[in-house]
């Protein structure tokens, strides 16, 4: 039986958007055309691979089986395609540096700064992205480095180093409810009127995958684009927040303590691409960057 490459990749980008419609974007087909692909992937599989929803779809035991294997295929052939294209691609090209909201918000622009103003004839793209998503560029050779929670980088074949704790904190006025408090539990922390980021950031969907059917009904005040922005709201006392505790200035203008909860223990990783360029000095340069921004708090 034959695979091709592009209904691999369609197939995991649906996988991992749980819609078929956001997998046919992420690869730039028409939802038709991306359908057919994968009627004809089932067929050929001669088992379903996909359980269709109201809400999207998600993998049968067969499709998981098809999604781990499909990504070592496509890990090996990455590998293939950027030993011949590297010798082709100029150097000069942008970087691709991909991170969630908490490197988006402090890390990846220090260590741009830095960087730029070092090379000055190179050129960076910076993008924000979930860790699946950043993992998943990374092993299609479609981005150079990423920042990414550890535990979505295990098992990608990518290789990865850690650059230290992100772990999560909840922050509010200082001298307002969290005075004198060390420690919340997130139900504690839904009491309370909350400000956060819009849906579709990485840190706030992170947060809503994590707490469960049962988990209490927040009040978001406000929900807005930017950690930056949370944290002023929070200062101003409009309401409390759930952020990384790297992403605080240590100026005393909040009051702080540990989000209560197994899942706000988080660590960042710093994965490197399969394109051939990832090895390249300006690539190197660049993870050299983002590894003293971690380390420099």
């Amino acid at each position: 039986m034959r695979y091709d490459l592009v209904d691999l990749r369609l197939f995991l980008h649906t996988v991992a958007e749980g819609s078929i419609t956001a997998g046919a974007r992420r690869m730039h087909l028409s939802l038709p055309s991306a359908s057919s692909r994968i009627r004809a992937l089932e067929h050929h599989a001669g088992v379903p691979l996909l359980v269709r929803g109201r809400r999207g779809v998600r993998p049968t035991p067969a499709g998981a089986a098809l999604t781990r294997h499909a990504r070592e295929v496509l890990t090996h052939a990455a590998r293939l395609e950027g030993a011949v294209a590297g010798y082709l691609r100029p150097e000069t090209a942008p970087l691709i540096v991909l991170a969630g909201s908490s490197a988006m918000h402090r890390l990846v622009p220090q260590a741009l700064v830095s960087f730029l103003c070092e090379h000055p004839d190179s050129d960076v793209v910076a993008s924000e992205r979930r860790s699946s998503q950043t993992v998943q560029m990374l092993v299609d050779g479609e981005a150079d480095l990423g920042v990414v929670l550890d535990d979505e980088a295990s098992g990608s074949g990518l290789d990865t180093e850690p650059l230290g704790d992100d772990s999560l904190v909840v922050i509010g006025q200082a001298g307002g409810v969290l005075a004198g408090r060390t420690a919340m539990t997130f139900r504690e922390v839904a009491e309370h009127p909350l400000v956060g980021l819009q849906s579709d950031a990485p840190l706030q969907r992170s947060i809503e995958s994590n707490l469960g059917p049962h988990a209490p009904v927040a009040r978001y005040r406000t929900l807005v684009g930017t950690l930056g922005a949370v944290i002023s709201l929070a200062a101003a006392g409009v309401g409390l927040a759930v952020v990384p505790r790297r992403a605080l200035d240590q100026d005393g203008a909040l009051d702080v303590c540990d989000l209560h909860e197994s899942w706000s223990h988080r660590r960042l990783s710093l994965c490197r691409g399969s394109a051939a360029r990832t090895s390249s000095p300006t690539a190197g340069a660049l993870a050299d960057h983002i590894r003293r921004a971690a380390h420099h708090r």
